[in-house]
C-alpha cells in the first residue's frame, strides 16, 4: 500500500480543518443521559434535601446581611453542610467589601398631621444627624419627573418618590422599584437634598412591612440619608400631601460603613470523571438583608443547588463533567462574591460550559431561555424537552444571562442559562421582615432541583461545548 507524507504545511492545515469541524459540530446529549436526567427529574420531585437545607439555614443561622454578626456562621454551616451531603471537595475563596451596618431607625410626620412612619434604612444610606433630620418634603410621582426637577425646588429638602409596582409573574416591575432605589438617592442628592424616602420597592399594598435594598452611592462624602416607607405609609405620606400644606417630616437613622470586612465564597464540587476541570455552574447567594431570615432570598437558591447537587452525587457513576456549587457572598450591597468569582475564574472562562443562579424566591420555573452557540441550541433543546413535563417552556428568542452572581461570568464569556421562577408575589416580600420560611411551598421547591438537576446532569453529560469563549456573548444583553 503506498503512503502518502503530508508536509508541515499540510499537516497543519489538516489539523485545523479538524479542529474547525469540531467546533462546528452540533452539541448532542446522549440517549442514555436523557434517560437518566428524566430519572434525576423524577426523583427530585419527591425528594426533601432542598426543603431541609433552607429550613436548617434559616432556622440555626437565621439572617444574614454581609458582613454582620452571621456573615462567618452561615459560611461555617453550609461548608459543614455540603460535607455532609458527600461533596468531593469544598472550599472558600475570599470576598472584601465595604461594611455597612444598620442600628436603629424611625420616622414621623411632623406636620401638619403628626404622626408615626414605619421606614427601613437604605444599604449605604449614611446615619442622620443625632437627633434626626427634619425637612420639608418634595414629592414626584416617578424617578423621570425627579430628573427633570428643578435643584431649586430640591435643595434642603427630603425627596420622596411615589412610583408603584404591580404583581407580575415574571417580575418585570422591579425595574421601577429599583431604579428609584438605587437611583433616586444619588439624583436627589446631586440636587442638593437632604434626604430621601420612596415608596418601597414592593408589591403588597397592605403590608407595613418595608422593603429595604442597596441604593447607588459610592462616594460616602456624597451620601444622604436614605429610606423606604412601608406601602401604607407611603400612601398616607401622599395624602397628607395631597392637602396642599407644607408636610415635614423627620427622620433618625443610626447606620452606615464601618470599614471592610472580608468575607467568602463558599464552593462544593462534584468532581466530573472524565473531564473534572471543565465545570457546570449553579447556585445562588447566601447572604440576605436583616429583617427576615432571607429564605426566599437567597436561602432557597443555596438550597436548590445543593439539592440538586446532592441527587446528582447520588447516581452510580459520577457526571462526566464537573457539576461546581457556589455560595456567593454580599450579592445584595453591589455582587461583590459574583464579581471575585468571575475575576478569580475570568481565565477560565471557557472550562465553564454552561452556568446559572437561583435567585428570585423558590416558585416554580416556568420558563427557560439561553445564550449558547448555534451549534448547541439542539441539546438546549433536548434539555427543554425533559423539563416540558414539569411546566417548564423554552423560550428560544430570549438570552440567559445567568443569573445576578454569574451574570459577571457570562458577560466574560460563559455560555448562560436562565431558569424563570414564577414570581408573582415574590416582591410581596422581598427583602422585608416577611422574607421568612412559610412563604416556600416543598412541593414548588423541589420542582426547582428537579430542573435543576436535570439540566446540570445533561449539561455535564453533553457531546460538544455550549459556547463559552472569553468575550462570547458580551453583546447578548442577558445580563441580570
Amino acid at each position: 500500500m503506498r503512503r502518502t507524507l503530508l508536509t508541515p504545511i499540510a499537516a497543519g492545515l489538516v489539523l485545523a480543518c479538524a479542529t474547525a469541524s469540531a467546533a462546528n459540530a452540533p452539541t448532542v446529549i446522549p440517549a442514555q443521559a436523557v434517560k437518566t436526567a428524566e430519572q434525576l427529574r423524577d426523583t427530585a420531585m419527591h425528594d426533601d434535601t432542598a426543603y431541609r437545607i433552607v429550613e436548617g439555614l434559616t432556622t440555626e443561622i437565621g439572617p444574614r446581611l454581609a458582613g454582620g454578626p452571621n456573615d462567618q456562621r452561615a459560611r461555617d454551616w453550609v461548608v459543614a453542610k455540603m460535607k455532609a451531603l458527600g461533596f468531593d471537595k469544598v472550599w472558600t475563596e475570599p470576598v472584601s467589601f465595604p461594611l455597612w451596618e444598620r442600628r436603629s431607625e424611625s420616622g414621623a410626620i411632623v406636620a401638619p398631621f403628626p404622626q408615626k412612619l414605619v421606614l427601613t434604612a437604605l444599604g449605604y444610606s449614611p446615619a442622620t444627624p443625632k437627633g434626626g433630620l427634619t425637612a420639608q418634603v418634595v414629592a414626584f410621582p416617578t424617578l423621570a419627573a425627579l430628573k427633570a426637577a428643578d435643584p431649586a425646588t430640591i435643595k434642603g429638602r427630603i425627596v420622596y418618590v411615589g412610583a408603584r409596582m404591580t404583581r407580575q409573574k415574571d417580575g418585570h416591575d422591579y425595574a421601577i422599584g429599583s431604579g428609584v432605589r438605587v437611583g433616586g438617592p444619588v439624583i436627589a442628592q446631586a440636587k442638593g437634598a437632604a434626604g430621601f424616602l420612596l415608596r418601597s420597592a414592593g408589591t403588597d399594598p397592605h403590608s407595613r412591612a418595608p422593603h429595604t435594598g442597596v441604593t447607588g452611592f459610592t462616594d460616602p462624602a456624597k451620601a444622604i440619608p436614605a429610606a423606604a416607607l412601608a406601602e401604607p405609609d407611603a400612601d398616607q405620606l401622599e395624602r397628607v400631601l395631597a392637602y396642599g400644606k407644607p408636610v415635614t417630616v423627620t427622620m433618625d437613622l443610626d447606620c452606615g460603613l464601618a470599614g471592610t470586612y472580608t468575607g467568602a465564597n463558599v464552593i462544593g464540587e462534584i468532581t466530573g470523571r472524565k473531564h473534572p476541570e471543565q465545570i457546570v455552574d449553579i447556585g445562588g447567594h447566601l447572604d440576605s438583608w436583616d429583617p427576615g431570615t432571607g429564605a426566599i432570598d437567597d436561602g432557597a437558591g443555596v438550597a436548590i443547588a445543593m439539592g440538586a447537587a446532592k441527587l446528582i452525587h447520588d447516581l452510580p457513576q459520577r457526571p462526566d463533567r464537573t457539576i461546581r456549587v457556589i455560595a456567593f457572598a454580599n450579592e445584595e450591597m453591589g455582587l461583590f462574591g459574583g464579581r471575585a468569582y468571575a475575576e478569580k475564574h475570568a481565565a477560565e472562562v471557557a472550562r465553564h460550559v454552561l452556568g446559572t443562579e437561583s435567585d428570585f424566591g423558590a416558585g416554580r420555573i416556568w420558563r427557560m431561555s439561553a445564550s449558547v452557540k448555534p451549534e448547541a441550541r439542539g441539546a438546549i433543546g433536548q434539555i427543554a424537552r425533559v423539563l416540558a413535563p414539569i411546566g417548564v417552556a423554552y423560550d428560544p428568542d430570549k438570552p440567559g444571562g445567568g443569573g445576578s452572581d454569574l451574570s459577571q461570568m457570562h458577560a466574560r464569556g460563559m455560555a448562560a442559562l436562565s431558569l424563570t421562577q414564577d414570581g408573582t408575589y415574590y416582591f410581596d416580600w422581598h427583602h422585608t421582615s416577611e422574607d421568612t420560611l412559610d412563604k416556600i411551598d416543598p412541593q414548588d421547591l423541589a420542582q426547582n432541583v428537579a430542573v435543576y438537576a436535570a439540566y446540570a446532569y445533561m449539561a455535564a453529560q453533553a457531546r460538544g461545548d455550549f459556547g463559552s469563549a472569553p468575550g462570547a456573548f458580551a453583546h447578548d444583553g442577558a445580563g441580570e
